[in-house]
């Protein structure tokens, strides 16, 4: 189980961190993912192997977000840095058990197994 906290209502270039805290960690994760979705579309936002040594970002959120890893919490975080009103969106975190030849293979919904229920950001210009 994935849940999601730290979400909340920011003005134009404020920061916000989320936490996406696993209830059980299994020896099978590879990777956790951070998606946001408005209305029906569900975008890849960032990934990181559960390692910690690889992530990966889409272009939009580069220099302004970062995703990290707690193993020993089996926690990750999404520190988001200078938001904007188009970074508004339902935040997800998510688990991988599927090996992947390299870690942007994750950008991708359908490469994930576990979802959390999701946290609302809002940024008010």
């Amino acid at each position: 189980q994935l849940v999601e906290s730290g979400g909340g209502l920011v003005q134009a270039g404020g920061s916000l961190r989320l936490s996406c805290a696993a209830s059980r960690h299994t020896s099978s994760t590879l990777a956790m993912g951070w998606f946001r979705q408005v209305s029906k579309n569900r975008e890849f936002v960032a990934a990181i192997t559960w390692t910690g040594s690889n992530t990966y970002y889409t272009d939009s959120v580069k220099g302004r977000f970062i995703t990290s890893l707690d193993s020993a919490k089996n926690t990750v975080y999404l520190q988001m840095h200078n938001l904007q009103p188009e970074d508004t969106a339902v935040y997800y975190c998510a688990a991988s058990t599927l090996p992947k030849p390299s870690i942007s293979y994750y950008a991708t919904t359908a490469h994930y197994n576990f979802w959390g229920q999701g946290t609302q950001v809002t940024v008010s210009s």
